[in-house]
């Protein structure tokens, strides 16, 4: 089995969605094509920039993560995103659906390409402009039209899938989580997003992007929109304002704005090659994939899928939770994150858990969320100095996902 390296990692910044009349945020007057298309474009204009023998001809295919593929995220964007940014006509594109694991589906599919010698050097990426279609508008699209469309009496009562934070008051019950336990991790996120942003340690892996404002003007795009400043400035009137808000899926629940994910708009692209290629070329990289888990769960309880997923993919790798400098869970909410650390016993705030903040301060646009903290775990290892990194993505219905990294003396 061939071993597979990350050459490089990059994101834009992420910017509040405009979604149901809200206030726009900096991407929502930009296209998911363009976005993606910048990103491809800046990743691979990096990677030519430190490889004199790089030839964008190379790239064997682009796989591109993507919840709601309708509008401009439709019609295979990997595709036509790739040939906007001005790739070879010879390179591939293909869009994965897999809800919030699409991403880190993506960049796992692309890496076993690689292992299985299906290709040398390949682009996964993901897009979602979530100002532009709320989640599950792909399906309201059919009904809306009169087609019926049928999930699974293993949902629920309704048979409809599970609300996901409902799924996550489900779990804050499970393991007895408290509503103050929830909202300090959120505080948490939101303190080492804040932190990561000042003190310039996401220079290098967020990208600019061009955007447009309302009027149609071209505008320059720098950094994150969403980190809540007050959390790191004013914790203790950030803490109290969060426990204010109201619960959004059960009445008198514990899930609120507070300890959820953002609503956000956002690209991200990471290129994968076959180690001796990468060698080659002269390229010293930012990590190695090692290993992968994929599971299923309760569709009620869905967020607890990546726990098996991590077994796995720790297994796999032949490491335990210790072994790990990184862990890189996503904070759809902050429920799961905690039954993560009480299911692995690492304490709630680990400060190997998600350093340069999380969903729950930087977003979550679901297709692009499993690149996005992909990138950073793998920047954040090289910044630490670390060794092994694991992330673990959940998704609707119950899916989990894990990938473990591991950085090399090279």
């Amino acid at each position: 089995m061939r071993e597979v390296v990350v050459v490089d990692a990059i994101r834009s910044p992420i910017g509040k969605s405009g979604w149901g009349g809200k206030k726009q945020g900096m991407l929502s007057e930009t296209s998911a094509q363009d976005l993606l298309a910048q990103i491809l474009r800046s990743l691979t204009d990096r990677v030519k920039e430190k490889a004199g023998g790089f030839e964008e001809g190379m790239i064997e295919e682009v796989l591109v993560g993507c919840l709601t593929q309708i509008g401009e995220q439709g019609a295979n964007i990997a595709r036509i995103a790739s040939l906007i940014a001005g790739l070879p006509n010879e390179v591939s594109g293909s869009t994965v659906n897999r809800y919030c694991n699409a991403g880190l589906s993506a960049i796992n599919w692309a890496a076993q390409s690689i292992m299985t010698n299906a290709g040398d050097i390949m682009i996964a990426a993901g897009v979602e402009l979530m100002s532009h279609y709320g989640m599950g508008d792909d399906v309201t699209v059919a009904m809306n039209a009169g087609k019926k469309v049928v999930f699974s009496d293993r949902f629920g009562e309704t048979g409809m899938t599970t609300p996901q934070g409902l799924s996550a008051e489900f779990v804050a019950d499970k393991y007895g989580l408290t509503r103050d336990a929830m909202d300090r991790f959120g505080l948490w996120s939101n303190q080492k997003a804040v932190q990561a942003q000042r003190d310039g340690r996401l220079e290098g892996r967020v990208v600019h992007v061009v955007g447009k404002d309302t009027d149609g003007n071209e505008v320059r795009i720098t950094k994150d929109e969403t980190p809540r400043a007050a959390c790191l400035d004013d914790p203790d009137g950030a803490l109290a304002k969060m426990g204010t808000l109201p619960s959004r899926f059960k009445e008198e629940g514990m899930v609120t704005a507070g300890n959820s994910s953002q609503i956000v708009d956002g690209a991200a692209a990471v290129m994968l090659m076959e180690k001796n290629k990468a060698k080659e070329l002269g390229l010293k990289p930012l990590t190695t994939i090692r290993s992968f888990g994929n599971a299923g769960g309760d569709p009620q309880l869905m967020l607890l899928a990546p726990i098996p997923a991590a077994e796995k993919a720790l297994a796999r790798a032949g490491k335990g939770i210790g072994d790990m400098d990184v862990i890189e869970p996503n904070e759809a909410f902050a429920s799961p994150c905690l039954a993560f650390a009480r299911h692995f016993e690492y304490a709630d705030d680990d400060p190997r858990v998600n350093p340069s903040g999380g969903a729950i301060a930087l977003g979550h646009p679901i297709g692009a969320s499993g690149v996005i903290y992909f990138t950073e775990m793998c920047h954040e290892l090289n910044a630490r100095d670390g060794r092994w990194g694991l992330q673990l993505v959940c998704g609707g219905g119950g899916i989990g996902i894990a990938t473990v990294v591991e950085r090399e003396d090279y």
